[in-house]
């Protein structure tokens, strides 16, 4: 019964424009991971990740690189943490959503049943848990990315430290590249928010979004000092 009254209350319209946003989360996601000829920042900033490690072997004194890595795990922390009480919230809304239909009625919108709104706050939370998942395996990316730090050999030029160092950037690449997928799940979730002024709202919502992570991405004043640094 609740399957059959919320597809009698939600519109096509509704279901093309949840569409449109799911298919902008994960294109921008692929384009960005896969960018082809035009790098984007995530890999450009993978690259000077390996560069990292490769100076951090032929550094004697390493605790700079310690307070590196625990600034980038404090991060992770941050964003775990927030997400989560979004997530909290959002639910708390899911189950009152008298506060929602108060503010409808005053921006002058049809009152819609309880069980709509419900629906459009779960894709919110869904996108948040989705960011918090990720700031989480980042956070324990990061971890192990500092252990395997701590096994490369002290002395510069050792056996084996050139290797280990690789391994250390690739769990680093790994961790922030969940770390950027938590953060675009969070910018959709904001952009899922939208749906509740319509299914217009939540079309050009999907749209900014995209547009926003697209030009950080690809079109921003930080991508052009990355890519023409020495």
């Amino acid at each position: 019964m609740q399957v059959d009254h919320l597809l009698a209350v939600i519109s096509p319209w509704d279901i093309a424009a949840l569409a449109l946003l799911l298919c902008a989360w994960l294109l921008i996601g692929w384009r960005i991971e896969h960018p082809g000829r035009t790098p984007s920042v995530t890999v450009l900033m993978a690259g000077y990740r390996r560069e990292w490690m490769r100076q951090y072997v032929r550094r004697e004194n390493r605790i700079f690189d310690a307070q590196l890595l625990g600034t980038l795990r404090q991060g992770t922390s941050f964003f775990a943490s927030t997400s989560l009480l979004s997530i909290g919230a959002v639910l708390a809304l899911v189950g009152n959503t008298a506060p929602l239909e108060n503010v409808a009625q005053e921006l002058g919108q049809d009152t819609a049943p309880a069980l709509l709104w419900q629906v459009k706050l779960l894709v919110v939370a869904l996108f948040l848990a989705q960011a918090f998942l990720r700031f989480v395996w980042s956070h324990r990316l990061f971890g192990y990315c500092a252990v395997v730090m701590g096994a490369v050999p002290a002395e510069p030029g050792a056996a084996g430290a050139e290797e280990r160092a690789a391994q250390a950037a690739e769990l680093n690449i790994r961790a922030a590249w969940n770390f950027n997928r938590g953060l675009r799940a969070m910018y959709f979730s904001l952009g899922a928010l939208a749906w509740l002024l319509g299914p217009a709202a939540l079309a050009l919502a999907a749209a900014v979004v995209t547009w926003v992570l697209w030009s950080r991405e690809f079109a921003s004043a930080s991508r052009k000092v990355l890519q023409d640094a020495p």
